[in-house]
């Protein structure tokens, strides 16, 4: 039986996950509940830290669960060459950079709905980044991004 073949178990990332997702796909969780009681919305685990790369395949994905995103916080100090603005699927996505922390990104629909999202740096393990993403998306998580991240990093 090849690799490819052997099932991921349900809700789990594969071990080669960025090296199997074609280039141009998000690596995404969301809460699954309408409470937003905890402290994040959901996780994103990027290939780069090339915000114009990695931006758009997020943008479309949260677009078809979230409907249309106005805006996106970023912290300038962990992504490269920061727009204002990116067009994505034809619609204008507009860009900040203030000090949000580099494990958080910040999504806006509309004019005043946010969405906070964990960002799993790009070179994680797969087993730590499924364990965060994971950790993220619980109703009742109420434990920081940079905490979920320091936690589910091996020593």
């Amino acid at each position: 039986m090849a690799e490819s073949d052997i099932p991921t178990p349900p809700r789990l990332l594969p071990d080669a996950i960025h090296r199997a997702v074609k280039p141009g796909t998000a690596l995404l969780r969301l809460e699954t509940t309408r409470s937003r009681e905890g402290v994040l919305d959901g996780a994103w685990w990027p290939r780069s830290r090339d915000i114009a790369a990695e931006l758009p395949a997020l943008i479309t994905a949260l677009t078809e669960h979230l409907g249309p995103i106005t805006r996106v916080g970023l912290d300038a100090t962990a992504w490269r060459g920061i727009p204002t603005r990116l067009v994505i699927d034809d619609r204008v996505v507009h860009l900040d950079s203030f000090p949000v922390g580099d494990d958080t990104v910040l999504i806006t629909r509309g004019d005043n709905d946010h969405f906070s999202l964990l960002v799993v740096p790009p070179d994680t393990t797969a087993d730590a980044a499924r364990t965060a993403m994971a950790r993220a998306v619980h109703a009742d998580n109420i434990t920081q991004a940079a905490q979920l991240l320091i936690a589910t990093v091996p020593d």
